[in-house]
């Protein structure tokens, strides 16, 4: 919780700042495209160091990687339910939009990127509600929705800032599938995001 806190205030602090300081910054252009590299590059060493992450994946049931399919099938299924009523946003849009899966900081940089700042801002946002969603709900989500739930909930969160509460509440037992459900949506955010705006 205290992480999103501290996001959402950076944010907001980054709007303010841009709004009354007006200053060029070194790559201008081509700036969002090498913070995505840096990005990937850290992403990469994270995973790629994780040797826990690596020794479940090997003794996992391959039935478990479902779990994140159907959570970005679900997220982008119900992204698309909401462009029905939001029409402003373009499908194309909305199954982006949906397939941020709570991974704020790289879709957005994606999307941004890919498409317009403003979309990527909305990437941003809804991506960082959602994982604070998860981190106040999870105790709902469990006692209506089952076990599981948090896990979608909280989609690639779920291998890192929800996975405490996805442990308490749903039990330990669930902490091996959020993991693997987390890091295979970590993978699979900026493929599909790319692939979406070929």
């Amino acid at each position: 919780m205290k992480n999103s806190l501290y996001i959402s205030l950076f944010f907001v602090g980054g709007v303010i700042f841009g709004k009354f300081f007006h200053f060029t910054l070194p790559f201008e252009k081509h700036i969002e495209e090498y913070i995505l590299y840096l990005l990937m590059f850290l992403i990469g060493i994270t995973i790629g160091g994780d040797k826990q992450a690596l020794r479940f994946l090997r003794r996992i049931n391959f039935k478990i990687l479902l779990l994140p399919f159907a959570v970005i099938v679900g997220s982008i299924a119900g992204a698309l339910f909401v462009a029905l009523f939001y029409g402003n946003t373009s499908f194309r849009d909305a199954i982006a939009l949906g397939s941020g899966v709570g991974y704020y900081s790289l879709a957005s940089v994606y999307i941004a990127r890919l498409r317009t700042n403003l979309l990527g801002t909305e990437a941003l946002l809804i991506n960082i509600f959602r994982e604070i969603f998860t981190l106040l709900a999870t105790p709902f989500l469990v006692k209506f929705f089952g076990r599981e739930s948090p896990i979608a909930s909280g989609g690639a969160t779920s291998m890192d800032t929800t996975l405490p509460v996805i442990n308490k509440f749903s039990g330990s037992s669930y902490s091996i599938p959020a993991i693997v459900s987390g890091t295979t949506l970590t993978i699979l955010v900026p493929l599909v995001i790319t692939l979406i705006y070929l």
